[in-house]
């Protein structure tokens, strides 16, 4: 077993993640939200950033990869999962769980914006720049982070680690 160091507990995440909802409350007060998470990771994270917002809005998922079963980006992006909501005209909100290399995002955001939606940002729980190859804004995020392989709340290591309930490098 990798030895696992903590970088947010539960009662952390909990806190950040409510703080970033009242501020997309208060961003998106009569607003056409729709929240597209991108699988897999961010579907805890969204679950309770949903949870937390006090506005109504709209939410699908869209699947993407880069990475396969290897740690580290292959630059090829692939949808694995498009949405199935009507986002013309709409503001989008994509809900990500970690933003690394920053590829992905930007793909996706162009795939999205060409799909017809009136504005996209973005929410990360987690903003890893050491890897940064495209800058991409970030509009609203939990925690920044330098470096480190991160699992655990949604995020995975080989598919493992995700039901953690906080936040860890993981050392292998």
């Amino acid at each position: 077993m990798p030895e696992l160091v903590l970088v947010l507990s539960e009662k952390e995440i909990e806190k950040k993640v409510s703080l970033v909802a009242k501020k997309i409350s208060k961003d998106y007060l009569n607003k056409d939200l729709v929240l597209i998470g991108i699988l897999k990771g961010s579907f805890i994270f969204m679950a309770d950033l949903v949870r937390k917002l006090s506005i109504p809005c709209e939410i699908d998922f869209i699947g993407a990869s880069s990475y396969g079963s290897d740690d580290k980006s292959s630059g090829e992006i692939k949808i694995t999962k498009d949405i199935n909501l009507n986002i013309k005209g709409k503001h989008v909100l994509l809900v990500e769980d970690l933003i690394d290399t920053g590829l992905t995002l930007g793909y996706l955001k162009k795939h999205l914006k060409d799909s017809g939606a009136a504005e996209i940002k973005v929410c990360a729980l987690l903003d890893k720049y050491e890897r940064r190859e495209l800058s991409v804004e970030v509009d609203y995020s939990c925690h920044r982070i330098e470096e480190g392989f991160i699992v655990g709340y949604g995020i995975d290591y080989a598919e493992k680690y995700r039901n953690l309930p906080a936040i860890y490098h993981i050392k292998t």
